[in-house]
């Protein structure tokens, strides 16, 4: 018998839980043991929950037990659950994980740990919910040499992205029905300002590339932007806009960033929808290879969780499977080095003076139709491939026009 603890009893804790018990003979002949929560870890009181006799509020009562073989550990952050992991793995016992911040932050240090004291770190849920990619990266790709990775990877802004597009609505409005319907957090800053995309595109990064990429170092940008005439603009070209995280390997080096984009209705992300997360990985043999599912919620979440546990008791004997070597120098391209194509919406005082301003100053524009608007006129074009550092440039010298009222959004195009 393999006794597992949970750290943390909420949304996704509560989750394991519940698929190890509704799941057991199942789970149990396909781990070739049987696998059994002894204990749950949690401050708050659960008086009416079917598992209270189990919960305690005392770590103790978890690292003191030998006979607890796996920490399934869910409480999020970097502080406490930090301290709990190392505690884990320094005792010998596997932890498998939901943690994204913590993975993205302390990844090489506790996969060290954990080679170290003969055990596993596995965090598969820690990208994607349930969807399989951490995993098929390490083992069913690994003859491959990643090119890239580019996906959507949080459903939250994938919901409010497409409920502006389907409905019209505001973002504010398609935020406050995501936080309803549970979707996002009551704080949505994480999800809306792009952090938790960066957070497992850095990740993905990582185990691809075999190297560790610090997500600190990763050009971020969220989607609290976007408009509905963004939308509208993005839909009258036949493309839909996606915040995406994307890296790709260059000379060495890796390129990557986080923001949203306008990208083409053929493009096999443009059709992801709502809260379904998807990732496409392009390897030098395979070619593109496409993941797909819903990217969150507490299902999905805990059944990546239990299938790590599975793993390490199916193969139990086995472990430190991961490495993830840090580069003293920095191996992350800055995003100003970088080339890109951007769609620009401006608010001029002079329709025709601004496109002739606006033609001197860019090399090559391609003009796009202006929507019809209420407050004035609106002038829209995407510009060639230039590098983001003088994109920024000559958008501040455009917004000093005498002709320009103000530069109303900017937003990167796929290519």
């Amino acid at each position: 018998m393999i006794n597992v603890a949970v750290l943390g009893y909420g949304v996704v804790g509560s989750g394991v839980v519940e698929i190890i018990k509704k799941n057991s003979l199942s789970i149990s002949k396909k781990a070739g043991k049987q696998i059994v929560v002894k204990r749950i870890l949690d401050i708050r009181d659960f008086p009416d929950s079917p598992d209270k006799d189990i919960i305690t509020k005392n770590a103790d009562d978890i690292f003191n037990d030998s006979d607890i073989n796996v920490i399934a550990e869910t409480i999020g952050g970097i502080t406490v659950a930090y301290e709990f992991t190392k505690k884990a793995l320094m005792q010998g016992k596997h932890v498998v994980t939901s943690n994204k911040e913590l993975v993205a932050t302390h990844g090489p240090e506790l996969l060290k740990l954990a080679r170290q004291n003969s055990v596993n770190y596995l965090f598969e849920a820690s990208v994607g919910g349930g969807i399989p990619i951490i995993r098929p990266l390490n083992r069913c790709l690994a003859a491959n040499e990643i090119n890239s990775i580019v996906g959507i990877l949080n459903g939250t802004t994938n919901y409010i992205l497409s409920q502006m597009k389907k409905e019209g609505k505001e973002f504010g409005v398609a935020l406050k029905e995501a936080q309803k319907n549970g979707y996002a957090e009551a704080d949505p800053t994480a999800d809306i300002e792009g952090h938790d995309t960066c957070r497992k595109i850095a990740i993905l990064s990582s185990i691809a590339y075999g190297e560790f990429v610090d997500y600190k170092k990763i050009y971020t940008e969220g989607i609290t932007n976007i408009t509905p005439a963004d939308i509208i603009y993005a839909e009258n070209m036949n493309s839909t806009i996606k915040l995406i995280g994307m890296s790709e390997k260059v000379n060495g080096m890796i390129k990557t960033k986080v923001s949203p984009v306008i990208i083409e209705n053929t493009h096999p992300l443009a059709g992801v929808e709502d809260v379904f997360n998807a990732i496409l990985v392009d390897g030098d043999a395979i070619g593109e290879a496409m993941f797909y599912g819903r990217g969150a919620g507490k299902l999905p979440t805990a059944s990546a969780v239990v299938a790590d546990i599975i793993e390490i008791v199916k193969h139990w004997g086995s472990f430190g499977r991961h490495k993830w070597n840090v580069k003293e120098e920095n191996n992350v391209i800055d995003i100003m080095e970088t080339e890109s194509k951007f769609f620009v919406r401006i608010k001029v005082k002079d329709k025709n003076k601004g496109i002739n301003e606006i033609e001197k100053i860019y090399k090559k524009v391609q003009w796009v139709k202006p929507l019809d608007i209420q407050n004035g006129e609106e002038i829209a074009f995407i510009t060639e491939c230039i590098l983001e550092k003088d994109a920024k440039d000559i958008l501040e010298k455009v917004s000093q026009l005498d002709c320009v009222d103000k530069v109303l959004n900017t937003i990167r195009v796929f290519n």
